[in-house]
């Protein structure tokens, strides 16, 4: 929950006088769903994209303060994040809820960004592993490997999420070519061309060397993307 309409204009207006014309990433603004259609009409024949934070797990009907796939879809949204950390901790979202999210964000053309990741009292059990393998082939298994060639998969380990502390190259590597493993075991193709992006305290300072990784495909970026310049020089570290 951050930003007003004044803020959201010039961050947005930085990013696109930033990254320019002729990206050659793809770069997606995810603000709070009262302002998607600020930044929609701001944005509006750039090569910017817009995303939902989150997404109801019913298609319509009387439930009061949520927003619907459709809704979304209606407004300009090309993806919707799912499964966040924050919401999985914050708002009991199993991971059956997830599932209902992804199909409903799919069936309305739009593209679901799922997060998967451990908290810090998991990987030092040595339970990472399982902990992701769970949230992510829970997808997996209810609607197909190759619903996944229309989805991006977001590694953020819960432990470096607003912390300032951020897994390795090596330890962000591992994982992310773990997650690409359990996708192969059911469709080489489909891991092939999975984007995995890595989300915990991205930063410009981190960026570069986080990307270089053979098997992170770019970043879920949170509070570096209240900053026009942060962000702008994250975008430029893909490239």
């Amino acid at each position: 929950m951050c930003g007003d309409r004044s803020v959201n204009e010039s961050l947005v207006a930085g990013v696109l006088g930033g990254v320019g014309d002729d990206l050659a990433v793809d770069v997606v603004i995810c603000p709070p769903a009262v302002y998607l259609s600020q930044v929609a009409a701001q944005i509006k024949g750039s090569e910017l994209a817009l995303a939902g934070q989150d997404c109801a797990f019913a298609a319509q009907g009387a439930y009061t303060g949520e927003i619907s796939a459709g809704m979304l879809a209606d407004v300009g949204c090309q993806y919707v994040i799912i499964g966040h950390s924050e919401r999985r901790q914050h708002f009991g979202e199993t991971d059956a809820l997830v599932v209902e999210k992804f199909k409903l964000i799919q069936s309305n053309g739009l593209v679901p960004i799922l997060c998967v990741g451990e908290t810090l009292e998991q990987r030092e059990s040595g339970l990472a592993n399982d902990v992701v393998c769970g949230q992510l082939m829970a997808v997996v298994d209810a609607v197909g490997v190759d619903a996944f060639l229309s989805a991006v998969v977001a590694y953020e380990p819960v432990w470096a999420i607003g912390t300032g502390l951020t897994a390795t190259p090596e330890q962000a590597q591992e994982m992310h070519a773990y997650i690409r493993a359990l996708v192969a075991s059911k469709g080489g193709r489909v891991a092939e061309e999975l984007r995995v992006l890595y989300g915990g305290s991205v930063k410009p300072e981190n960026a570069r060397k986080l990307f270089s990784q053979a098997d992170i495909d770019g970043g879920l970026v949170g509070g570096a993307s209240l900053e026009a310049e942060k962000f702008v020089a994250i975008v430029k570290a893909v490239i």
